[in-house]
């Protein structure tokens, strides 16, 4: 009954969020200037005072930069506002970086044959090369295709204004005096303001302020019921950041810029500006070209400027600092997962057989000791206690390491002059804390309780962060960025790989708990309350994550009960699995085209016959995503689970068998990480952060196992009568001696007590 009331808040949601916000009225003009470079930084009141009053009237926003390639050098920009999709200007060997320079001074050749318009001969080669090898299917000119008549000042606005055979319907190198003459001949608009790059603040004032001064130059000259939106079209360098969009013109005052396309208020990608130009102006957007969506202004900005820039300014902050801190702390974490893994293999090896105090009779050793028996050899015992406790600990540290950095996120590190020491020091404290928490509870002496505990740690604030609107993930190091333009809103990859490891793993502690009988139903409902929750529009947003975690809830549940996945247990998984990614495609496909997950669009793309291009995106993605820390991750647990935990001395086997529930759960990790990997795009991304969960709890656990092997393996015997008792030996001669070295020492077994609990597990 506790899912009914999820079911409803998943898939109802409120009205503000399932009703978008009306459209904008109806224009006759559109104009679009571009200033690539240009950054919420560099706007203020004193340095650029046209733009600043623009944005006082209008709707703002960040605007995430995403061409063919990275980083997104001006032409690349202007060739994607022109195209609607992610394109690249590659029109020869000229336009290749040289070394050490990201984004060089490619030169454009815009010939005027009749002295109104103008023609790019090198526009039919960048459009061959769009569409023979780019996965994106960018048609450059298809925005100028789209209206009859278009006008451009300056090189970068004729290559965003070009058509797709390299027509320029009218072009002027440079704003004329009377502007109004030219920009109201063609509803459509295209002007460059000149680019703000370098990293000197002088220069890029200086360079802000001359854009400034031709902007007003084009409001002054703007038609009447006109569009004006200014956009910083792209990157200058390889520092990615975000960049200024705003839009001012009737139906768009004082509000955020949002689409369908990121979800979140706030954030537009440079994508949806040519369908904001077209259905600003009442047109229908060309079918299958465009990836982006129109935007709309939504109310909530702050009434003052000042207090409402500081919102994007932020973010790109943010996003800057979230793009190096990343790399380093994922890095750091698999190098530590690492040294776990080597220190941990001892530890099992010297595990691998039940300890058995032994007294020994022989007067070669001098002592009665305590030795291990392994194979009719004598071996000494295990590690020392409290080595086995600080590796345990460490463990656990290890386990709750991402959900440590996605709680951090709360509190602004980038605002610190040394944002990354700010970020570490928040990390290891929240870090300390959940590892103290873990171990002091009463249930870390169970051989489950730190597997449980930390597992539950890690779903809960995944969900928690999804259900207050994925704030902590947004820009976060353990979240997405914005800069990469894959996500905005909703579930992201690591928390993807961390909330199906946390759930699937919950559900096996809890099915361990009740009769066998109902341990499938108590897997279906706690991974199915997750699936709502990763699938619904209005919180994970994640379709193919849903899907996947479906497939694993299917596994687990139809083996929680013990034994093999057989054909009729496979065959109920797959069929709920079916119908579970029947109902969510069927829900995306239900919705309006702009608002669609990947999983309505790659269908879509399927019936119209573009499906090959979506499958060769998902692959690109998957292939870039490779080099990524988290691939390391998923590599190192790979192997630890391979070559020492599934080893027979490795204990893993022996934790399968004693808690078939937690094998069923493991089983169903593996499964949704693969599914999830594959179908978006991901490559090892959601392993790796499943295996950062899973794998140091796998661990822990099969210690634990190990380290109560004689309370299950050794029965109480009865107790040994005078009678029974042999005498002792003679005194050792050298064949004595020679079979003591051979192995054959004859040693008296003392059992240990035994344990009642641990055995009942086992009946």
């Amino acid at each position: 009954m506790a899912v009914v009331p999820l079911v409803l808040a998943v898939f109802s949601g409120t009205a503000a969020q399932a009703a978008p916000a009306g459209l904008a009225q109806i224009v006759d003009y559109v104009i679009i200037a571009g200033v690539p470079g240009l950054r919420w930084e560099d706007v203020s009141p004193q340095t650029t005072p046209t733009l600043w009053g623009m944005a006082e009237r209008g709707s703002i926003a960040s605007l995430s930069v995403q061409s063919a390639d990275q980083p997104t050098c001006p032409l690349d920009g202007w060739v994607t506002l022109g195209a609607g999709n992610r394109a690249l200007w590659n029109a020869g060997p000229a336009a290749s970086p040289a070394p050490g320079v990201a984004c060089p001074d490619v030169p454009v050749e815009v010939q005027r044959p009749d002295g109104i318009g103008g023609f790019l001969p090198d526009q039919r080669d960048v459009v061959r090369h769009n569409q023979q090898r780019q996965p994106y299917g960018a048609v450059p000119g298809a925005l100028a295709e789209s209206v009859r008549c278009t006008v451009a000042v300056g090189t970068g606005a004729a290559v965003a204004a070009a058509r797709p055979f390299g027509r320029v319907d009218r072009y002027e190198p440079q704003l004329p005096p009377q502007a109004g003459d030219l920009l109201d001949k063609c509803v459509l608009g295209m002007v460059d303001l000149g680019a703000v790059a370098g990293t000197e603040e002088a220069t890029r004032k200086a360079q802000a302020r001359a854009a400034d001064e031709t902007l007003a130059h084009v409001l002054a000259a703007r038609p009447p019921h006109s569009l004006v939106i200014v956009a910083g079209l792209s990157d200058t360098d390889d520092s990615r950041r975000l960049h200024v969009v705003v839009a001012d013109g009737p139906g768009w005052e004082r509000g955020w810029l949002t689409s369908a396309s990121t979800g979140r208020d706030g954030y537009l990608q440079l994508v949806d500006l040519a369908p904001t130009a077209l259905t600003a102006m009442g047109r229908a957007l060309p079918q299958d070209v465009f990836a982006g969506q129109p935007a709309r202004s939504v109310p909530g900005r702050p009434d003052k400027l000042d207090v409402a820039v500081t919102q994007p300014a932020d973010a790109d902050r943010e996003a800057d600092a979230q793009r190096r801190i990343a790399t380093w702390f994922f890095g750091l974490l698999a190098a530590a997962q690492f040294g776990l893994a080597v220190a941990v293999v001892p530890l099992l090896r010297r595990a691998r057989t039940p300890v058995v105090p032994l007294e020994s009779t022989s007067p070669r050793f001098g002592f009665r000791g305590l030795v291990r028996r392994a194979g009719g050899t004598a071996r000494p015992l295990a590690v020392p206690r409290p080595v086995v406790n600080t590796i345990e600990v460490l463990l656990v540290a290890a386990a709750l390491a991402i959900p440590a950095a996605l709680v951090a996120d709360a509190v602004p590190w980038w605002r610190a002059e040394q944002p990354g020491l700010l970020f570490a020091a928040v990390t290891l404290a929240l870090l300390a804390v959940g590892t103290a928490a873990v171990r002091l509870a009463p249930a870390y002496r169970q051989t489950l309780g730190p597997l449980a505990m930390v597992a539950a740690i890690a779903a809960v604030v995944v969900a928690a962060d999804v259900l207050t609107g994925a704030r902590l993930q947004l820009n976060g190091v353990a979240g997405y960025s914005t800069l990469t333009g894959g996500r905005y809103a909703g579930l992201g990859r690591v928390g993807l790989g961390v909330f199906v490891a946390g759930t699937l793993l919950v559900a096996g502690c809890l099915a361990q708990r009740v009769r066998r009988t109902w341990r499938p139903y108590v897997v279906g409902t706690v991974g199915g309350a997750g699936v709502l929750l990763a699938g619904s529009p209005f919180l994970g947003a994640d379709a193919v994550g849903a899907i996947a975690l479906t497939a694993g809830v299917g596994i687990a549940a139809a083996i929680s009960t013990g034994g093999w996945l057989t054909f009729g247990r496979l065959a109920w998984a797959m069929l709920a699995g079916l119908v579970v990614t029947a109902f969510f495609a069927l829900v995306d496909l239900s919705r309006p085209d702009a608002e669609r997950d990947r999983l309505g669009r790659f269908l879509v793309a399927l019936g119209d016959g573009t499906g090959g291009r979506a499958v060769q995106r998902a692959a690109a993605s998957s292939a870039s995503a490779l080099d990524s820390p988290l691939t390391v991750l998923a590599l190192v647990g790979a192997v630890l689970v391979w070559f020492a935990l599934l080893r027979p001395w490795g204990g893993l086997r022996r934790l399968f068998g004693i808690y078939p529930t937690i094998r069923a759960a493991m089983a169903g990790i593996a499964t949704a990480a693969v599914i999830g990997g594959v179908l978006g795009g991901s490559g090892l991304d959601v392993a790796g952060a499943v295996a950062a969960l899973t794998v140091p709890m796998a661990a822990l656990a099969s210690l634990r196992v190990l380290d109560h092997a004689s309370d299950r393996t050794q029965p109480p015997l009865a107790p040994r009568t005078p009678e029974d008792a042999e005498p002792d030996p003679p005194a050792a001669t050298d064949s004595d001696q020679r079979h003591e070295q051979g192995g054959g020492v004859r040693l008296a077994a003392k059992v240990l007590p035994w344990n009642p609990v641990d055995s009942a597990i086992t009946t």
